[in-house]
């Protein structure tokens, strides 16, 4: 099952306490549905559990008989839940105040009673309209609505929580959606997705990890290639001045650890300074002598 299915589950599992946050909730899970309106009012889900809560809370809070579910088959098998009757469909529209000759669809702020009634609001937006992505691929968590002015008032609610929500186009529907990591799992949490919350920052933890591992991995291997062309140089350099002149040739200070370069071509300059009892920047400086003596002895051929 995938991470945003096991959030949506998350979610359904666990109901709000107060009626009014009931009732929120009931009205976001409609709204956020696939139709709202005198014509129709369904939802279409891959998730059973949500489509029963769904018939469930809609039948409490409206009065109505709980509506039948069904399926459809189509590249995935989507439950369906859908309020057939017409008389049930305007018992439906009347309760959160919305007339059947609405053009736009918008949310309706007389139906979120106390604070918690916003929170449980998109509790049921999320469970009809969200998504959020695999955190191992992405960061990304995202409502989907085909109604302009409803998206706006999304983002608008999801602000005066702190949620930086922001909106774009996909498909001819318009995506609320949130980047940044640490606010997915502020906004995970703030829905009821305590465990999806927790699992998306064990997955960053990891993905740190191997990140700040890999950087000191590509360091040290830098650091290697360094060390052995400078070491390359270094021995080239003290071939040159053996066949042209002899080490001997060398100022004496030069002459151990000329020699002690060539036997060892791959220590690095701490542990040739450990062995001559010099610092790392000691030995640096006379190999750059060395090749300077090289080069000297290149120009003069």
């Amino acid at each position: 099952m995938s991470f945003s299915s096991e959030a949506k589950k998350e979610i359904a599992a666990d109901l709000p306490d107060k009626l009014c946050c009931r009732t929120a909730q009931a009205y976001g899970l409609l709204q956020g549905g696939h139709a709202f309106s005198e014509k129709e009012i369904s939802l279409q889900t891959e998730l059973e559990p949500v489509a029963g809560l769904y018939a469930r809370l809609v039948s409490r809070v409206c009065g109505i008989p709980r509506p039948p579910l069904s399926t459809l088959q189509r590249r995935t098998t989507l439950h369906q839940c859908r309020i057939q009757d017409p008389q049930e469909r305007l018992t439906v529209l009347d309760k959160f105040g919305h007339s059947p000759r609405e053009v736009s669809l918008r949310l309706n702020r007389a139906n979120l009673d106390c604070e918690a009634c916003a929170r449980a609001y998109l509790r049921g937006a999320f469970l009809s309209c969200g998504a959020v992505t695999d955190p191992e691929h992405d960061y990304h968590l995202e409502f989907s609505t085909p109604h302009y002015n409803y998206s706006r008032d999304l983002v608008t609610l999801l602000r005066e929580w702190d949620f930086p929500a922001k909106v774009t186009t996909r498909g001819g529907s318009y995506i609320v959606y949130i980047k940044e990591s640490e606010r997915i799992e502020d906004c995970l949490t703030f829905l009821g997705a305590t465990m999806a919350s927790l699992e998306l920052m064990g997955v960053k933890m990891v993905k740190s990890i191997r990140n700040d591992t890999n950087r000191r991995l590509n360091f040290e291997s830098a650091n290697i290639d360094k060390t052995v062309q400078a070491a390359g140089a270094q021995r080239d350099a003290l071939q040159k001045i053996e066949n042209t002149c002899g080490l001997d040739a060398l100022p004496e200070e030069l002459q151990e650890v000329a020699k002690l370069r060539l036997e060892h071509p791959e220590m690095s300059l701490r542990e040739l300074g450990d062995t001559l009892g010099l610092s790392r920047s000691g030995v640096n400086h006379r190999l750059k002598r060395i090749l300077q003596f090289a080069e000297e002895l290149t120009k003069n051929d």
